[in-house]
This record gives C-alpha cells, structure tokens and sequence, in this order.
C-alpha cells in the first residue's frame, strides 16, 4: 500500500542569499527524501517557505534604510529561483506574511490560549536606552551561561544548542550599538511549556528510530526541565495578536514560525482546489511526518513544536526529526559577516547543480560536522563523477550505439558473471532504498556508487571491445548487462542527481520523465527491451579544472563586512 508522507524542510530567513551550509543542513536531504518517496509511489507533500517576521529582516531592512517587506519580497524571489536551478521540490515554498497563516497562527494560540496553556504574564526585556528601544532576542549578544560562547544570542547558543532568554545573557550588549541594555518589565503572553515535560518525555522516549544526536539532545534537554516561554514581543512587524488591547505587540516568530508547517499545509490544500486536503497530512495517523532541519533547530521542532501540538490537539506529532549536524567551509565556520562562505546563487552561476548535490550527499552532516572543501568538490566530481559513474554509462551507450545500430542488443544464455552483476544491481537497488527510507543519505549514495564500480569492474572483465571481434553475441549479452545495471543506477541516483539522471534517461530511449519510473527491479529489467532505439549519448558530466581551487578559494572572504 503507497504511504503518505509530509516532508517538512526548516524556514529560512529571507535577510540574505542561501549558502551551502544551508542546502547540507536540511534542503538537500529533505529533497532527496521526498524525490524517492515520489518514485516509491508514494503521496508526498514537500512545504517550506521564507521566515518572514524573524529579526534578521528587521536588522537588515534597517541597515538598508528599507521597510521589511523588501526584504523579505528581494529574497523570497531569489529561493524560488535557487531552489528551481538547484532542483529541490517544493510543492509549495511559500511565506510567514501571508494572510492564511496570520489565520492559522491565531486559531492555533485562541485554541491554546482557550484551554489555559497560554497565560498573562510580566517578563524582563532587553531595553537599550541609546537605541531607545526594547530590543527582540537576536539583538541581544553576550556570553553562553551553560558552555561561556561569547556570541551566544539572546534566544539560542548555537554552540550548546540551549534556548535562552536575554537576561539568561552574561555582560549581554546591544547588536546595534554595542551598549549594554536595562532589563524593564513588560506584560506579555506565555506558552505554558512545563506542563508537557513529562508528556514529551514519555513521548520522545518511544522514537527509537530517531538519529541518536538528535534523541539524545531532546532527553537531556527535557531531564533539565521546561521553562514557560513568552511568545510576543514588543514589535511592530509579525503577526498581530489576536487580542483586544496588544495592538502593540507581535507574536514571536519562534512561535509563529513553526505553525507555518501546518499554515503551508492548507494554503497548498485551498490553491490545489481541494479544501480540506491538508487533513489527510495532518490528521491521519497513518500519515508519517519528517522535519529537516540543521541541530541548532532541535529544540523548536522536538519539543516546542510537539508541545505546541499536543496542547492543540488531533494533529500528528513529528515522526522523525532527521537533524544534520553543521558543514564548514575548508575546516571554517561558516560566517556571513565576513564572507566567509559559498553562495548558493553564486556557485550554480558557474557549476552545475548535480555535483554540488552529490559532495553535499557524500559528505553530509547526518551524525558529525563535516567540511566543505573545493579541492575536494574538484576531486570527487573528476575522479568520481565523470571517471567512475560518467564513463561508464560514456563508453557502454557509446559503444552499444556505435556497433549495433543506435538499439539495445540482444542478449544470449547469461554465465555465471552476468547473472552475479544483475544480482548486484538488483540488492543495490534494495540496499539504496533501504538507507533513504531510513534517512541514511550518505550510506545511500555509497551503495549505489559501490554499483557504479561494480559494474566498471563486471564490463572491463567482459571487455565486448574485444570480444566483439570474436563473439559478436558475447559482446552483445555484456553490453545488455551493463545497460541493464545502468538503468537500475539512473533510478537509485535520481533523488540525489535529478538532472543527469534525467538525461540518462533520455540516452537509454525513454520518453517523459524519469519520475515516471518505478523503484523496481523487474520492471528496470524489462524497460531495457532489445532492439529499443537509444539516443546518441554525450558526457553526463564536466571534468573541471584543479586551477580552479585557488580560484574559489581567494574569492572567499572577499568583500567582507
């Protein structure tokens, strides 16, 4: 029976351009995710969109002198156009800003602030006299109480991973002007997140198939014990409270953000004409929920958010929260106030996207920091790419093309050789399949390159160059094989290589596109059809210069602020 699945990827910011870091942390796997789910026959829907009322809009649009509706208009524009070149497949990438989720937004807290889990309360803000303002938790910096970061923020530490208020801040100052704030009291709403503690523990407790990272994280910070958290701020961009008396104020946007998953879910549901559609994602059971996000986010989407939902009621809670850890750039943090960093719109200026995709899926994140490195990226798309998986598919369709008339041969009685390749091709196919339902993405497009140098191995034994000269049938049955393996290798990279799998299909004759294909051994058999017309194929790949190492490199940190 097909599943249904709701891939759910983190909002980022719309304060700047995308850099890799972004795409490993949870883009990237939560596309890969959903392009092998929509292959498996599966129903899938893939939302996200830009966070639109957090404070690095607010800063920016200040810094520029600009109202943050240009901000936020300038960079959603560029995602769309990021995530179309990059081949990542939103069924709706939408915004915080829109009427329909300010409507989610406040059904979702009148309902919780109904059954006494939102409450009135006074709390201390940040209050910076030079700047004549009370100051929203991002313009808030200090020293970490819990690991002594001295750029922790007044919401989060993002080098512990703990959740913090402005006051929790040692010596905190002010972004804006590096003054010291006061902290005056200010009437505010509260989510009464202690009375899920136990509830979330108990919870968390049964997802013995979440990574151990992100288990572990989620128990410790639950065994430390919840503290209520205010949900407005003293704003004037975000979503309105929907109360009588706080015009004035905004809700917070680490509230209001996450309900954007559900908020998206319905707008997709109403401009897909089927209203009401959005339930069968979120109140089936049997529907299966994953959050991708970078681990600064594990808070939010393993606590918060399930609290948030349980005290809303008959809604899915997360089944799984495939946190990544974080990528560097050449053994660097990667840091936006200096340049240090690889713009996505940048890179996909000058290289293509699929071996982007497959450093990033090679390398990700899954249990451990990794490092981007452009020596790196050169070696794996040369010696990897266009050596391994491109010249096989170059010299197998090539040949085939060249000595039997553009078709698919003919296959003889199968030896021992060929029917052990096609029994790998056919547990490859299983094995990959296996790892991306289970999220393992790196393990994934290991064992599906493993069959790429299999299959190398398989045709230089064969050799129908040679045997072609002395057994015609002998070169025809290798070459059927191979091309067999081949198809099977077209499906088990599509989700990471969408655009050359593309092709790839298109050289083996096939019409349409490739996500038409089913994730099935036989039925990838049976497509290679002797005497099936084959296109005339060309290179899947570039190789790339080793200058150009040097090159990307002395072009980071340039133009630093």
């Amino acid at each position: 029976m097909p599943e249904r699945i709701f891939v759910a990827a983190a909002w980022p910011y719309a304060n700047g351009p995308l850099h890799l870091g972004h795409v490993a942390g949870c883009y990237l796997p939560a596309d890969i995710f959903a392009r092998y789910h929509r292959l498996k026959g599966n129903q899938v829907l893939m939302v996200s969109g830009s966070d639109s009322h957090g404070t690095p809009i607010t800063v920016r649009a200040e810094q520029e002198g600009v109202n943050p509706q240009e901000i936020l208009d300038r960079y959603h524009t560029q995602f769309l156009d990021t995530w179309e070149k990059l081949g990542i497949t939103f069924d709706l990438f939408t915004t915080t800003h829109t009427q329909n989720h300010q409507e989610v937004v406040h059904e979702v807290f009148k309902s919780l602030k109904d059954k006494g889990y939102i409450y009135t309360d006074t709390s201390l803000l940040a209050y910076c006299a030079h700047c004549d303002r009370f100051l929203p938790d991002r313009y808030v910096e200090g020293v970490c109480p819990h690991c002594g970061n001295d750029k922790a923020r007044g919401d989060q530490c993002d080098n512990c991973g703990r959740t913090l208020d402005p006051q929790d801040l040692v010596s905190p100052r002010c972004t804006l002007c590096g003054n010291s704030p006061v902290f005056r009291e200010s009437e505010h709403f509260f989510l009464k997140l202690s009375a899920f503690e136990k509830p979330l523990l108990e919870w968390v407790n049964k997802q013995t198939h979440w990574r151990p990272n992100v288990l572990n994280f989620t128990r410790r910070f639950l065994e430390d014990g919840l503290k209520d958290r205010s949900i407005t701020r003293d704003l004037a961009w975000g979503v309105p409270v929907p109360v009588d008396g706080y015009e004035d104020k905004r809700i917070y946007v680490w509230f209001e953000a996450v309900i954007g998953y559900l908020s998206a879910a319905v707008e997709w549901s109403n401009k897909d004409g089927a209203t009401g559609k959005w339930e069968d994602f979120w109140k089936d059971p049997d529907t299966k929920s994953y959050y991708f996000i970078g681990k600064d986010n594990i808070p939010f989407h393993a606590i918060i958010w399930p609290a948030m939902l349980m005290a809303y009621g008959g809604l899915n809670l997360p089944y799984n929260v495939p946190a990544n850890e974080f990528l560097s750039l050449e053994n660097r943090k990667f840091s936006t106030s200096q340049n240090w960093a690889v713009w996505v719109p940048d890179f996909l200026s000058r290289y293509d996207p699929d071996p982007l995709r497959y450093l990033l899926s090679a390398n990700m994140p899954e249990s451990g920091d990794a490092d981007f490195s452009w020596s790196e990226f050169v070696r794996r798309n040369n010696d990897e790419l266009v050596a391994t998986y491109g010249n096989l598919v170059n010299r197998v369709l090539t040949f085939t093309y060249k000595n039997f008339d553009g078709k698919i041969p003919e296959p003889g009685p199968l030896s021992e050789a060929d029917q052990s390749q096609l029994d790998s091709a056919r547990e490859a196919l299983e094995t990959v399949s296996q790892n991306l339902y289970d999220c393992h993405f790196k393990a994934a497009v290991n064992a599906a390159f493993s069959l790429a140098q299999q299959t190398n191995r398989y045709l230089d034994s064969a050799a129908p160059w040679k045997s072609i000269k002395t057994d015609r049938q002998a070169a025809a049955t290798s070459l059927w094989v191979s091309i067999a393996a081949i198809n099977c290798l077209k499906v088990a990279l599509y989700p990471f290589l969408p655009f050359s799998s593309q092709k790839l299909h298109e050289f083996l004759g096939f019409d349409g596109e490739i996500e038409q294909e089913q994730w099935d051994f036989d039925h990838l058999i049976a497509g290679v059809a002797p005497g099936k017309t084959l296109r005339s194929p060309s290179p899947l790949y570039t190789k790339l210069d080793p200058l150009i190492v040097e090159e990307e490199i002395q072009r980071l940190g340039v133009g630093a602020a």
